[in-house]
């Protein structure tokens, strides 16, 4: 399972902007093929920094996600509104229950 945590701080008044242009984007994103989990929250410490979290199936899967031209827009047009550019890291995890055990990484939440 690949795991991105992303971030952006957007210019002041921008949010009312980059907040539907996200949940637009996080919601073409869960369609896609080997999307587990994609979602948009407004960091609670700072009401101009948005914060994305998106588990994917495997790396094609997401490298498939980063080549779907309305993705690449969306980053572009969230980067024009940031006061600098977004952040991003990529992660290739397995999940594992309470008790250490790998979790069949098939199962959906």
């Amino acid at each position: 399972m690949i795991i991105v945590l992303g971030s952006v701080t957007l210019l002041p008044d921008k949010i009312a902007k980059a907040l539907p242009a996200s949940q637009a984007h996080v919601d073409r994103s869960r369609l896609e093929q080997g999307c587990l989990e994609h979602g948009v929250s407004v960091d609670g410490e700072n009401p101009d920094r948005l914060v994305f979290v998106e588990r994917w199936a495997d790396w094609a899967a997401l490298k498939t996600h980063f080549g779907v031209p309305a993705s690449r827009h969306f980053v572009q047009a969230l980067g024009a509104m940031a006061v600098a550019p977004p952040s991003m890291l990529i992660y290739e995890a397995a999940e594992i229950n309470m008790a250490g055990k790998p979790v069949n990484s098939a199962r959906q939440p």
